[in-house]
Order: structure tokens, then sequence, then C-alpha cells
């Protein structure tokens, strides 16, 4: 009788509010098996990393400048894509199920249109009345407008300009490469020697897409500014523009060669083999047109190296293709090595291992990259985001990559065999620290980059021009920090993070998430580092967060958050619940001593609810952020990892009786 009452108090204990553990374990353990099963013989796992429609489109425009052919049959592949992406309201969006954008659905209607689809199908009928009854093409940003003055559709007035002699400026000067972000840099640079040359699209199926403009470009006197305009940047930054555009064509061309040759040498260091440089798309293709407008041949070595990392990007299909911005093994690998480590087991200790082994000669040790332009003293010591990158390693990757190494060494018993992770923490940590910018946070791949007026200069329309401290970022550090033992106490570094973040909060309680979407990720980064410094979860300003998690949480049970959440004043906009999402949104109540919140029990029962029978999630959402209303990133990756952290982490707090997260994640 005993045994049986003890068989029924077993099962109670095992259920909380709803939720049976045994559940949660049985979706931890399918989503383990599956998300190990993807891993690489050599112990990485890299996803496809998704963005919009640009830039497929731009690499079909890419082949017709140059006159190449696009490989087997990639070019109908990615019309099938196009095709598929369009949006009801007949163009192309930054995200899933997202407004229409002028610029993307421009350039996808002129690949389309490359590729051979006729104007007059429906699909492209859509596209073109869309464009036209929102003024037309001359109503595309910067760089779309760039694009077509290489295609000639466009006057070269149409864009602003940018003279290849700034490659000259001294460093006081207010506009330097150095006060520029590392994405600027590398895209803008081989554009100067482009914007001086003037190059024509080769185009040998003549296509022109005239049809998408109201008034004859030719005619257009006044086109489109930022719509960032403020005062006093925005005047001044136009005037200086209406002067250039008088004197650009009247530079000494001597001294313009020689500009020429400097940005040559500049892109050149930084080519970055196959992996391209500064290893994102628009860099990479900027610098094979720059090498071909300076007479390299197609055969020339540069010139195929640059090529080649282009083609690394393609994803083909049996049906479709379409081209990544960049690739993302190393952050994909550290936070799935998190998951595993959270997970538990043999199996997944054992594959996380694997992934950190892969991981660790990828430090880089040697290369001094562009940051230290700011920090000429710190020796380097960071992990890229990519496979290679080593101008440009990424403080958010390497604090993750950091965490998981401490984590694997000391929480889950891998010591025996394992390789000693404590060098590369330590040199990790020094370059980190080093990064610290002057306000106490820290930026993703500089520091100090927060020269905030050059966002108004009219080729940076965009608004994305720099990369200045963030409260993700700066949280993913102190909570690095914390987890190697630093306290407040005994690290002015983890001191001056933590006043950075208590003084980033918004007033509802939530915190900007610059790298995902939006405040609950930025919300989970930052609440998972306070918990780490040892903030105590009764704080006022945790509970404030706490009670904004809960009343955004959706009548499903999941969380969700709109990209729309990015506008100019920008603020929280509900969204349809994703996993991803959910995960953070409970990551963070767990790591504020919530994990007993009816909130918590409604999230992973979402997630159980929601796990396919793959052991995996669906999510077609875009959630994650390259620029702020401008470019938008889907990780697939992010609902196979994320969710599994978080239910395992909720079974390893309540098996354990426990309401305290140990780690900085």
């Amino acid at each position: 009788m005993r045994e049986a009452v003890s068989k029924v108090e077993a099962l109670q204990r095992s259920k909380t509010q709803g939720i049976s553990l045994d559940d949660v374990e049985r979706g931890v353990a399918q989503a383990t098996r599956a998300l190990t099963a993807l891993a690489h013989d050599d112990g990485h796992i890299c996803f496809e990393l998704e963005a919009d429609a640009t830039i497929p489109s731009e690499y079909i425009l890419f082949h017709h400048f140059r006159g190449t052919q696009v490989p087997g049959d990639l070019e109908a592949k990615i019309g099938n894509y196009l095709r598929r992406t369009q949006g009801r309201h007949g163009g192309w969006a930054l995200v899933h199920e997202g407004p229409f954008d002028m610029s993307c659905t421009v350039k996808a209607y002129f690949a389309l249109k490359m590729i051979g689809d006729d104007i007059e199908a429906p699909h492209m009928r859509r596209a073109r009345e869309g464009i036209l009854s929102r003024g037309g093409a001359a109503n595309a940003n910067v760089f779309t407008r760039f694009m077509l003055a290489l295609y000639g559709e466009v006057p070269w007035r149409a864009v602003p300009v940018m003279p290849v002699e700034v490659m000259f400026l001294p460093k006081w000067f207010p506009f330097h490469l150095d006060k520029i972000s590392y994405w600027a840099r590398t895209t803008v640079v081989p554009l100067f020697v482009l914007q001086a040359t003037k190059p024509r699209a080769r185009n040998p199926r003549g296509i022109s897409v005239q049809e998408l403009f109201i008034t004859p470009p030719e005619s257009v006197r006044r086109w489109p500014g930022s719509p960032h305009a403020t005062w006093p940047w925005t005047p001044i930054f136009g005037f200086i523009d209406r002067i250039l555009q008088l004197v650009e064509d009247h530079m000494p061309r001597k001294r313009r060669q020689r500009a020429m040759e400097k940005a040559r040498a500049w892109v050149s260091e930084r080519l970055n083999g196959e992996d391209g440089l500064g290893a994102i798309f628009p860099a990479m293709v900027n610098s094979v047109l720059m090498y071909e407008v300076m007479g390299y041949r197609p055969d020339h070595p540069q010139v195929r190296v640059a090529c080649d990392a282009i083609e690394k990007l393609v994803v083909e299909k049996a049906d479709e293709a379409y081209v990544q911005p960049c690739v993302s093994p190393v952050w994909d690998t550290a936070l799935a090595s998190h998951a595993l480590l959270e997970a538990g087991g043999p199996e997944a200790e054992a594959q996380a291992r694997a992934g950190l082994d892969w991981l660790k000669p990828r430090q880089v040790l040697d290369i001094v990259g562009d940051w230290a332009a700011r920090k000429p003293k710190v020796r380097p010591g960071g992990w890229a985001f990519q496979y290679a990158n080593a101008h440009y390693p990424d403080l958010d990757d390497t604090a993750v990559v950091v965490m998981a190494m401490d984590r694997a060494m000391h929480q889950h018993g891998l010591v025996a065999g394992m390789p000693d992770y404590k060098a590369s923490i330590a040199r990790a940590r020094e370059w980190v620290e080093g990064l610290q910018s002057e306000d106490g946070g820290w930026a993703a791949f500089d520091a100090d980059n927060n020269h905030m007026y050059l966002n108004h200069i009219p080729f940076s329309d965009h608004g994305a021009l720099l990369d200045p401290p963030t409260a993700d970022v700066t949280a993913r550090v102190v909570g690095m920090l914390a987890q190697l033992g630093e306290t407040r106490e005994t690290s002015r570094a983890l001191d001056r993070g933590v006043n950075y973040l208590l003084n980033d909060q918004e007033e509802d309680g939530s915190w900007y998430g610059r790298w995902g979407m939006n405040f609950i990720y930025g919300t989970w980064s930052v609440l998972c580092a306070l918990n780490a410094a040892g903030v105590d979860p009764a704080d006022p300003r945790i509970q404030r967060a706490v009670s904004w998690l809960v009343r955004i949480q959706n009548p499903d049970g999941g969380w969700g958050e709109d990209a729309s959440s990015y506008k100019i004043d920008p603020a929280f906009e509900p969204g349809s619940s994703t996993a991803s999402q959910t995960a953070w949104a409970l990551l963070a109540l767990m790591a504020a001593g919530a994990v007993d919140d009816p909130a918590v029990t409604r999230g992973i029962n979402f997630l159980t609810r929601t796990q396919g029978a793959d052991g995996f999630w669906k999510e077609e959402r875009y959630t994650a952020t390259g620029f702020p209303r401008v470019f938008y990133l889907r990780y697939h990756g992010y609902p196979k990892f994320f969710p599994l952290w978080a239910m395992a982490r909720f079974r390893n707090l309540k098996r354990g009786n426990s309401r305290r997260v140990q780690f900085g994640m």
C-alpha cells in the first residue's frame, strides 16, 4: 500500500501546475538527439542564415553586371525562391509576412526580369504596380540607387557622393574609416572606387527597368534624403553633398589614382581568402567589382578567391536556391554547446565538447584587427562569427564561447581527458575587457564607435553606419565576467558594465535588443547577466522586467515580437508566438528566479505542445536583427537550440529543487 502511495506522490511531484516533467524530459531528449545528429564530423554545427530577397537578387545582378554565367541551374532556382517569397501586397518584405519594402522589391523585380520573367506575368505586374503606387523606384534607398546607377538606370547624381579621396583623411577629421562600423568599412571602401570610376554593367541581356519610374530618372531633380533627418546634421551634410556633386568629377587625377590604390591595398590586406572581405556578402561583391574596374583580369588570383567566397554563400535545394548574407558557424556551435550542456547526458556533453574543441583553434591570437585603432595596446584574443574573419572578431561570439568553455570545464564533469581551455579563456577575457567603451558598455566589434552624427550623412540613409555599445552585447560580457568569478567589488569593468545595463533599462522594465528581435531578446540577455552578477532578484528593476515579460505573454502561452518594434522611436510590438522568442522569455524569467511563475508553466507548455515530430520547432518568422528597420535575419538554428535550452533549464531547476541559475546565459 505504501509503495502505491509513493508512486502517486512521485507522479504528483513530477507534475508542476499541469506540466509533466516526464513530458518535458522526453522533449529534451528528442531535441537533443535531433540537434546532435546535425553536427559535422569535426564537431561544429552551422545552420542556414537567411535574410530577405535582397541578397539573392543582388547575386543575380552581380553576375549580369560582370557578364558571367550563373552556375548550373541556380538562376532558375533563385527565381523560384523569389516568386515564393513575394508578399500578398505584391512586393517583397524584409521579414516573413512583413510590409512592402521599396528597395527589396525593386531589386527582386530587376532580378526576376534578368532571369527572364515576363513583365506582364501576374506576379511582375503586381510588383510593378506596388512600386509605382508608392512613388516609383526613385524612392529606393541609397544602396539600391547605387546599383541602379551601375546599370545606367539612374544618373550618378541620384547617389550621394563619397569621394575615394576620403582614404587620405586624417584621424581627427569628422569622417574617418576608423569612426564607422566594420560592416560599413568593408562595404564602402570598394564602393569609393566604383563611384570614382562609374563603371557600366555589361548586362548581356540588355535588361532595363525604366518602367519602375514615374518621372524619368534624368528628369528627377531632387532625390530622396535620409529618413533620419535631424537638425542640424541633415542640412549640413546635405550642403556638403551638393558641393561634392559639383566638384567630384574635377578631382586631381593623380591624387584620385593614389586614393584608389590605397583603397585597393586596404581591401587586399583584409581579403580573407575564400571567406571573403569582412566575411559578408555586400563587401565580397564590391571587392570583386573594385578589382575588375582597376584592371584585374577575371582569372587573377584575388578576383578568383573573392568570387569563390561569394559562391560559398549559396544555399541550393531541390527546387529553390537563395544566398546567405554570411555564415554563422562559431555562433551556432557555441550556442548549441550551451543548449547541449544544459540538456546533459553523455551524448550531449560529448557533442558539446567536440564543438568546443573545434572552436578552440579558431581563436584569433596573431592578427591585430581594425579594433586596434581605438585600443592599440590590447592583444587579440577573440572569435569571429564566421569560419574565418580575423580582422573582425566579435565580442558577442567571444563571450558566448568563453562561457561555454568555462561551463564545460567546471559544471559538467568533462574535465577528465578534456583539452585545457584556461589559456583560451584568459586570452579572450583580456581582449574583451580591453574593448570596453568609455560609457561602460560593449559593442559588437569595436570600442567607442559612437560618432552618432555620422548616421546622418546622406550615404547612411539606413542609419546603421556605427557600432555603439548595446545592452545585449554588454550583457553577454557582464555574464561572462561574472561566470568567471568576478564580482562588482573585484572588477571595475564588471561594475561599470552592470551600471551601464541598469541605466539602460526602459521605463516599462524591458531592455532594447540590437542584435535580436527586440525587447524580448534584450531583456533575456540582461536578466541573465544581472543574475550572474549577483543583482538581487527582489530588486525593483528586476521585478519590473519580470512583470513586463509576464504582461506581454501571448494567450497561447508563447511570446512573440514583431519587427515593427524597431520604429524610429522603438517600442514593443506584439507578434505571433515563436519558439525562439518564447525560449528567450523563459530563460529570462528563470534567470530572475521566477521559475515557479505560472507564466513559465504556460511557456513550457507552449514549447512542448508545438515541438515537431523531428524534435525541432517550425519557425518561419525572422527573430534576429542585422540593422534595425533595414535588414533582418532568420537563423535556422534558433528554433533548434534555444527551445531545447529553455526546456532543459526548466527541468533542471525543478528536479534540482533550485531557483538559482548558475551561469551567465
